[in-house]
């Protein structure tokens, strides 16, 4: 029988229906606050085994871009943007707070809260909600005698709070080896200092791409890592832009069994070696892909 059936195909196994992968989801970070502002959120972070893709259909793929920082006293850094994997979407990381603009923005880590003299509402993280969830809350800020900012939630920990001595540290990243080795992602940004004693330190960017928090007079808080979807830090006292997020990103793995990839149209990609899989790592655009 199997035969005949190589037979009527022409001698050619048919190529199988559907393909059974893994996923990873990053989406880009929030930007960083202005004027001892605080972190920015880590992009929602989603992850899954076992996703049934079909042959000859095409399937959406858009990658997150980043926050930008805020600039100004008189609004929070920039919430980043979602990436996608069909059905499965991460939100943007929360923008942080900033002097005069003090509630840190809602995203899939939430941004956290600026100085501004009192204490202050941080931004929740995995909005809107998913299972399991894609983030954390940002940190609350400090409000006196020394001014600090909170970091900015990241996949695996809610951001640090701001104290008398320090800036907050941004959340923690989670890490995933989905590409062969272990790589943390979305960690969130830390949250600028006031800067009267130049020895205190800023908070550090949360593991998985977080950036650092603004310190001195005027410092622009640190960007996130590109690719990695962390927060930006947030600015330094009085004059200190908030840093970008960073850029998110989405990755595919199944067994090298599968077929690969027919068609990839809108997207930049790269293949990362593992052995006995296909992996595709996208890291900028928006557009489809096809077996």
């Amino acid at each position: 029988m199997s035969g005949i059936m190589l037979s009527l195909l022409g001698g050619k196994i048919p190529a199988p229906s559907t393909i059974i992968l893994d996923y990873l989801v990053v989406a880009g970070g929030g930007g960083g606050g202005y004027n001892v502002g605080a972190g920015g959120g880590a992009g929602g972070f989603r992850t899954g085994t076992g996703f049934t893709a079909a042959s000859a259909t095409p399937y959406t793929v858009t990658v997150g871009s980043f926050g930008t920082g805020s600039t100004v006293n008189s609004s929070t850094g920039n919430n980043g943007s979602p990436s996608v994997f069909d059905t499965i979407s991460s939100a943007g990381g929360g923008g942080g707070g900033s002097g005069a603009s003090t509630t840190g923005q809602n995203g899939g880590s939430g941004g956290g809260a600026g100085n501004g003299g009192s204490t202050n509402t941080p931004g929740n993280g995995n909005t809107p909600s998913t299972s399991p969830s894609q983030g954390n809350n940002g940190g609350v800020n400090f409000a006196s005698p020394n001014f600090s900012s909170s970091g900015g939630g990241g996949a695996g920990a809610v951001g640090a709070n701001g104290t008398s001595t320090q800036g907050g540290a941004g959340g923690n990243g989670t890490a995933s080896s989905i590409i062969g080795s272990s790589v943390t992602y979305a960690g969130g940004g830390g949250g600028g200092f006031q800067g009267y004693n130049t020895t205190a330190p800023a908070g550090a960017g949360g593991s998985g791409g977080g950036g650092t928090g603004g310190l001195i007079l005027g410092a622009t808080g640190s960007a996130g890592t590109t690719n990695l979807g962390g927060g930006g830090g947030g600015g330094g006292w009085q004059t200190g832009s908030g840093g970008n997020g960073g850029s998110g990103v989405v990755i595919i793995a199944y067994p090298d069994t599968y077929p690969a990839i027919t068609t990839i149209s809108g997207l930049t990609y790269d293949q990362p070696t593992r052995s006995g899989y296909r992996v595709y790592r996208f890291t900028a655009g928006s557009g489809t892909i096809t077996w």
